[in-house]
């Protein structure tokens, strides 16, 4: 028999074999007890006689948490159990936890009898066995990869840049290579780099805490620097120099970085590093920077690099130095959370990596009874992230209000505390003073529900909450006449003293009176502020315009599985963990600011635009650059936090940006959604034969039942819907009506 639809991708994004093996250990007592509620402790015995039985044999397996210990067999029952949170949580679809600290599967799966138990069985197994064959297969060689680059870097700087093997492997193979490693945990993001454009004089490979930073520009982090002759390299525990020096100049910058240094020397203990500034790169520019800037290092020639067991061990004892660091700088961060915080270091610190934040909210939601389909959670931060305006679309009833509700509310943001406001749009707004205010007849200005959350959000105590504005039934009313005015002040969005402002919605000059020049006057929309507009498509409602199109990403809630029920065992109440902006605040304003470090991931979203857009262009629905630079940041995001795989990322932002474009009832509509299904299928077509007769695609349970051999399934579905629309009305669009 076929797994149920809840089962079919449960292991899909795996890093681990915990799943599969949290999995086989409750079947398995199941199969011995017939117990359906199995203590935590049984199943964790379970679990660690598994791992252990696999390492005395030999045989391939995960290694423990570096924090616990460096084999199974030193591992204790007890520390397994919060091994074990990570993969409940994230199998929480089909398991429900009690206030007897058991676990059971979900009512849906016990409904399916021993036939779904031994199936769910087989798949884990199949999964786990593929997990260590890969597992096994990628044995990925640190020292093979940087004696790669010392022997041919300064060979490669006298060939062309663009598609060097060796960016490549800086930008792409060194970085998944070393997210391999145990000891480096989700909150690390490793990137490399051989320049802009132009080869760098010196590469390097660094490892950020994203709770610390997020750049190489600023903050501290563990990097490998080349030599620029390459006679050596060096694993360094170091800062980033751009922004100390562009804000103080560069002698007041040195002596931020060489006070820092100092500090962290005394703090952390280093042992088996070198803590001088002898470190030798280059003999002018960046090379005394990174001299002024480093706490300690190991260095390691060229022509006599050590065994990779020992390379992976300095980067592991050195990656332990720098989480002690990173930890006293979160504590330090919320133990002064009251205080005034100056300069760079006033900004809020995310203590939760975005998966970690994302599964929280996930499991708040969940906590409140409404399911929502799979990686929709991600898309929605996604889209928020890319640009701070999505409209989620859909017949009524599917949840598109209550999803923005509870997003926010797991991040804090209620009715309430006034972080997030439900504004009902009336049919017969036709201008911005329902949002904003107008002025009655004696000149007094009277705000609007949407210029007192803006008040509020701008407010110093308040610039690092998020809020929530959400326009329900925004189309009820046309809303280029009401809405327009914020879409074109959103493009005006720029940086400013790190943080991103606009142009004023209000200018304090058409205000009257002092006091509303005060506190409205000038008022532009803060960083801290997000749009989320629910709509209806039918007779009582309006199109969108590209114009509005463009700015946002459409997200729709049309394909409803009625079947699909809450489940009815709970663990304890999960109440919000309250979020600083920075989770969903924008890190990129212009393509500009991405490319540093995104150069090849912004040239192959642009490729895959550029093929969509020769074939848009047919009925003039081509994009332009505004769409390009929505679409790379979503795939950047997407990809820094390994939220989903590009192709399943690119199927959703031609989903949410593309397909919206496109209606109309002429044969070039047909021709172009052909052309489109093509790329989405991503086998040939024979377009010119389904010009005249289009029953070979309408058929769309056989499309689906074969999405595993589709590129962009959710794309091909809609298109396929679009496709038979036309030919059964005479007009299609984007739109469910």
């Amino acid at each position: 028999m076929s797994l149920p639809t809840e089962l079919a991708s449960i292991f899909r994004v795996k890093q681990k074999s915990y799943k599969m093996v949290l999995v086989l250990s409750m079947i398995g007592i199941w199969r011995e007890t017939q117990q359906r509620f199995i203590s935590l402790d049984s199943i964790a015995e379970r679990f660690l006689s598994y791992c252990r039985d696999r390492e005395v044999n030999n045989l391939v397996v995960d290694i423990p948490p570096n924090s616990m210990a460096s084999r199974w067999s030193e591992v204790s029952a007890t520390q397994v159990k919060a091994i074990l949170d990570t993969p409940i949580d994230a199998l929480r679809s089909i398991l429900a936890k009690n206030d007897r600290n058991e676990l059971t599967f979900t009512y849906a799966i016990w409904d399916g009898g021993e036939e779904v138990l031994t199936e769910l069985e087989r798949y884990a197994n199949r999964e786990l066995e593929a997990y260590y064959t890969q597992l096994q297969s990628n044995s990925f060689s640190l020292k093979e990869h940087l004696s790669q680059i010392l022997l041919t870097y300064r060979t490669a700087k006298q060939e062309p840049f663009a598609n060097h093997p060796l960016g490549t492997a800086f930008r792409r193979t060194i970085p998944e290579g070393i997210r391999q490693y145990p000891f480096i945990s989700d909150h690390i993001r490793v990137q490399g780099s051989v320049g802009q454009g132009n080869w760098a004089t010196v590469p390097w490979i660094a490892l950020m805490d994203t709770r610390l930073t997020g750049s190489t520009q600023y903050g501290e982090y563990l990097v490998y620097l080349f030599a620029e002759d390459m006679s050596s390299v060096y694993l360094t525990f170091n800062q980033g120099v751009t922004k100390p020096i562009r804000d103080h100049g560069r002698r007041a910058g040195y002596t931020y970085l060489e006070n820092k240094v100092d500090q962290i020397r005394k703090q952390l203990p280093l042992v088996g590093f070198t803590k001088d500034d002898r470190i030798e790169l280059t003999t002018s520019g960046l090379g005394h920077d990174y001299q002024v800037s480093t706490v300690a290092y190991v260095r390691y020639d060229s022509n006599n690099l050590p065994e990779n067991e020992q390379l992976v061990a300095d980067l592991q004892r050195m990656m332990e130095d720098y989480q002690v660091y990173v930890q006293s700088q979160l504590q330090t961060a919320h133990e002064e959370v009251d205080d005034q915080i100056e300069d760079e270091e006033s900004e809020e610190v995310e203590t939760l990596s975005v998966t970690e934040r994302l599964s929280q909210i996930r499991s708040f939601i969940q906590n409140r009874g409404f399911s929502y389909p799979d990686g929709l959670i991600e898309n929605f931060y996604l889209s928020i992230k890319t640009k701070p305006f999505v409209i989620l679309a859909g017949i009524s009833g599917t949840g598109k209000t209550k999803l923005v509700k509870l997003f926010a509310e797991a991040m804090g943001a209620t009715v309430q505390n006034g972080q997030f406001a439900l504004i009902p749009v009336r049919p017969d707004w036709s201008d911005p003073s329902d949002l904003l205010g107008y002025k009655d007849l004696s000149g007094t200005f009277r705000p609007g529900r949407l210029t007192e959350v803006l008040y509020e959000a701008s407010k110093p105590e308040n610039r690092s909450k998020p809020y929530f504005i959400c326009l329900d039934e925004m189309n009820l009313a046309r809303v280029e006449h009401y809405f327009s005015d914020l879409l074109s002040v959103l493009e005006t969005q720029e940086w400013r003293d790190d943080e991103i402002a606009t142009a004023p919605l209000i200018s304090a000059a058409s205000l009257s009176s002092e006091e509303d020049q005060q506190k409205y006057g000038d008022l532009s929309i803060p960083d801290n502020v997000y749009f989320m507009g629910t709509v209806n498509m039918d007779e009582t409602t309006h199109p969108f315009s590209k114009k509005v199109l463009d700015r946002a990403n459409t997200i729709e809630f049309n394909y409803i599985n009625l079947l699909q029920l809450p489940d009815e065992v709970r663990g304890e109440t999960i109440t919000e963990a309250v979020a600083p902006n920075s989770f969903l605040r924008s890190d990129f304003l212009q393509l500009v600011d991405a490319l540093h470090e995104n150069r090849e991931l912004i040239s192959e979203t642009t490729q895959s635009l550029a093929q969509l857009n020769e074939i848009l262009e047919g009925i003039h629905a081509h994009v332009g650059f505004r769409v390009r630079d929505s679409v790379s940041f979503y795939m950047i995001y997407n990809r820094r936090d390994n939220l989903m795989s590009a192709d399943e990322a690119f199927d959703l932002q031609l989903l949410q940006k593309i397909l919206p474009r496109i209606q109309g009832s002429s044969s070039a509509v047909r021709r172009v959604l052909l052309e489109l299904l093509k790329v989405c299928l991503d086998r040939p077509l024979a377009i010119n034969e389904l010009m005249e007769d289009l029953s070979p695609v309408y058929n769309e349970a056989e499309l689906l039942n074969t999405q595993s051999q589709i590129k962009y399934p959710q794309s091909a579905r809609k298109i396929v819907f679009m496709l038979r629309r036309l030919e059964e009305d005479g007009f299609t669009s984007y739109w469910l009506s």
